[in-house]
């Protein structure tokens, strides 16, 4: 059962590779402004992952010039809201609850940020009217080294209460 978007990454996917990506990134960061701002990219999104890629620019830099704390957030959180985007059915809304972040070493260059639902977190989504779930990813660096570890909840509702 492919929702609107599985079914725009399916069209996309015919297109040479360079295309597909570089369309997916500018139409999920004028979707999602803050995103774009960040730069955040799309690198690989099926219906098996979702990876998404931030550089270390200027504009996503602490003090210290690594990726912000909240920037290397934002990837993990859209990586996991793609992976879940990918599956969730028309009719329900996706919403982030909660972030659980552990920031373990500095951070060298950019990041990747990779998701993926389980077959039962799937079917989740196609039998429960609502529900939540963790879904966990992997953030890591240019030298990759994992400088996070999340793990990001998700909820779904229905778009129209009844």
């Amino acid at each position: 059962m492919k929702n609107q978007l599985a079914t725009i990454v399916g069209k996309l996917d015919k297109k040479p590779e360079w295309l597909r990506y570089r369309l997916l990134s500018f139409v999920l960061g004028s979707t999602v402004k803050f995103v774009g701002t960040a730069g955040v990219k799309c690198k690989d999104l099926s219906s098996e992952k979702a990876v998404f890629v931030l550089k270390n620019k200027n504009k996503v830099r602490n003090h210290i010039g690594t990726i912000h704390a909240a920037a290397s957030a934002l990837v993990a959180e859209t990586a996991t809201g793609m992976a879940l985007a990918m599956h969730i059915p028309d009719d329900k809304v996706p919403v982030l609850k909660s972030m659980n972040i552990d920031y373990v070493k500095r951070s060298n260059g950019g990041l990747v940020a990779e998701a993926f639902l389980t077959q039962e977190q799937i079917e989740a989504l196609h039998t429960e009217e609502k529900g939540n779930m963790i879904i966990s990813c992997s953030v890591t660096d240019d030298k990759a080294i994992q400088p996070i570890i999340c793990q990001m909840e998700w909820a779904w509702t229905p778009k129209h209460r009844r």
